[in-house]
């Protein structure tokens, strides 16, 4: 089998590349190598090398920066994905595109969304960044809509890893730089090793039967998940356990309105992930043995 990934250089991109199974002859662009961006040479790039899949693990993904660089959101995260599924349409090439949660408000109808979200729940997004993923899902639908059975969308949540930047590391540093911390407590999601969802990716590159949108996190033991306080709080156990962290520091739960960003964040995010959990025969991945795993590889 062959496999084209492209934002090779992404968390979710080096994790492909750390995990490939022996099997598969894959190939590893960055936008150097891949303009994604232009329908042109997608659509040459594609052809030229005929695979028999693509994992699309290129994003924009500076949630912030979004709002004001909204047309590169919408190049990337939407135009971008369009033209991938053309072009694999026209190849009869299976596509596996990586979505968000941000696609999700994080509220139902009578107020706060208690209950994960499922694949066919009704979208809503807060930001450009979520809005251009979402568009990115509608243009890969619509181009291959009489071909369902050559794509599945994965949405996935508080990506991290050893590589790139994130919360994880961001909080590291900032442990290591502070004497206190005040860490939003009142948004809840749940996060989800790069490493996790690269498994993930391949498993369903080599399952055609697999197709539609589906939800992918690492599990966090309640439909509350967690918040980024909790986050923060298993971060810094972890780091001193491994001895990333000199010392602890006070960690204070503060509210959205304490810290305003440019983008709005969904207060409630959590996904169900039981349709490919099923699909897959797997076992969820805790949060917490996930953080250990990819802690002791910055360790």
């Amino acid at each position: 089998m062959k496999v084209l990934i492209t934002g090779c250089k992404g968390q979710l991109g080096n994790e492909l590349r750390l995990s490939c199974p022996p099997s598969i002859e894959a190939i590893y662009t960055h936008s150097t190598e891949l303009d994604i961006t232009n329908e042109i040479t997608v659509l040459s790039f594609i052809t030229d090398f005929n695979p028999d899949v693509v994992i699309n693990a290129a994003a924009y993904t500076a949630v912030d920066k979004a709002e004001a660089d909204k047309d590169a959101a919408y190049a990337v995260n939407a135009a971008a994905v369009g033209y991938l599924a053309k072009a694999c349409k026209q190849n009869n090439v299976r596509l596996i595109q990586v979505s968000t949660d941000f696609v999700f408000n994080g509220n139902s109808v009578d107020g706060m969304q208690l209950t994960p979200y499922l694949p066919e729940d009704t979208v809503n997004p807060l930001s450009v960044y979520g809005d251009s993923k979402y568009q990115g899902e509608q243009l890969l639908q619509q181009e291959m809509s009489d071909k369902a059975d050559s794509f599945a969308i994965v949405r996935t949540s508080w990506l991290y890893s050893s590589q790139g930047n994130n919360f994880v590391k961001t909080m590291l540093r900032l442990m290591n730089e502070k004497d206190h911390l005040g860490i939003v407590a009142d948004q809840y999601g749940a996060p989800t090793w790069a490493a996790n969802l690269a498994s993930i990716c391949w498993q369903l590159a080599q399952r055609a039967d697999l197709n539609g949108i589906f939800h992918y996190s690492n599990a966090t033991g309640s439909d509350q998940g967690i918040s980024w306080y909790d986050f923060a709080c298993g971060i810094q156990v972890e780091g001193i356990k491994q001895g990333l962290l000199n010392a602890t520091i006070p960690l204070n739960a503060i509210i959205t309105a304490d810290y305003p960003t440019p983008a709005m964040r969904p207060a409630y995010s959590v996904m169900n992930c039981s349709k490919l959990n099923q699909a897959l025969n797997i076992e969820p991945n805790d949060w917490k043995e996930s953080l250990a795993a990819m802690m002791k590889q910055l360790s």
